[in-house]
């Protein structure tokens, strides 16, 4: 690229040129400062605030501004793998404690255990479908057709869930559920059940809060119900 005097005049020798023919040469021949750089202790850029300030003055708050904000993106991506690092251990012990468990009941209990201490769940209800379980944890058959759109949504309903649905697993939950999650528990799209998590807060749990703890832990539970339930049946 040529920067020689001669050639800086898109119009021509003794042509005024146009703020606008001006921007447009500069920004085709953005290393003409490099061979220039005496200029740039004489430009001026005004500011927002008043006064002026020098071009290279501008171009190093841009600088640092831009840094700032790479900082700031290695600091989220840093918490974010600690999380996805806690996560995967947390899924680990869960898995771990599953497998040792004896019966359906103790599968029941160690996840509600698991789900307090880990999520700060101020209420977990764990709830059975379609299986010949006739205790507290089984869902009627007017109980599952209330529950059927989160069968067939698929996956966990967050934020403010039907009031409907929301009385199927916990008691007075008009009075005492603030926000919750409800999780369809599907192995091999057979329906095993329904987790529930409730907080009296309406902004402990919300719509756009991400899932992936408590989708695999809906995996996890709904593999150890069916394992378990078969043996009781069968047994």
């Amino acid at each position: 690229m040529s920067t020689d005097p001669s050639s800086v005049s898109p119009a021509g020798d003794g042509a005024e040129l146009s703020a606008a023919e001006v921007e447009a040469w500069l920004r085709e021949h953005p290393d003409f400062f490099l061979d220039h750089q005496a200029l740039l202790d004489v430009l001026r850029i005004p500011h927002p605030a008043g006064g002026a300030e020098s071009l290279v003055e501008r171009q190093l708050k841009r600088l640092r501004e831009q840094n700032r904000q790479l900082e700031q993106r290695m600091h989220e991506l840093v918490e974010r793998a600690r999380d996805n690092e806690r996560v995967g251990r947390q899924l680990h012990d869960l898995a771990r404690t599953l497998m040792r468990a004896e019966n359906l009941d103790a599968v029941l209990a160690l996840t509600q255990d698991a789900l307090r201490d880990e999520l700060g769940a101020e209420r977990v209800s764990i709830r059975l479908a379609e299986r010949e379980v006739q205790d507290l944890h089984a869902l009627d058959t007017a109980q599952l057709a209330v529950l059927e759109p989160l069968f067939a949504r698929g996956r966990a309903q967050c934020g403010r869930v039907p009031p409907d649905m929301l009385k199927v697993l916990f008691d007075d939950a008009d009075h005492t559920v603030g926000s919750a999650i409800l999780m369809p528990l599907l192995a091999d799209d057979e329906r095993v059940g329904v987790l529930g998590l409730a907080s009296a807060s309406p902004d402990r749990f919300q719509p756009d809060m991400g899932t992936y703890f408590v989708t695999h832990i809906g995996e996890l539970l709904a593999e150890s119900i069916r394992c378990h339930a078969d043996r009781k049946q069968a047994a």
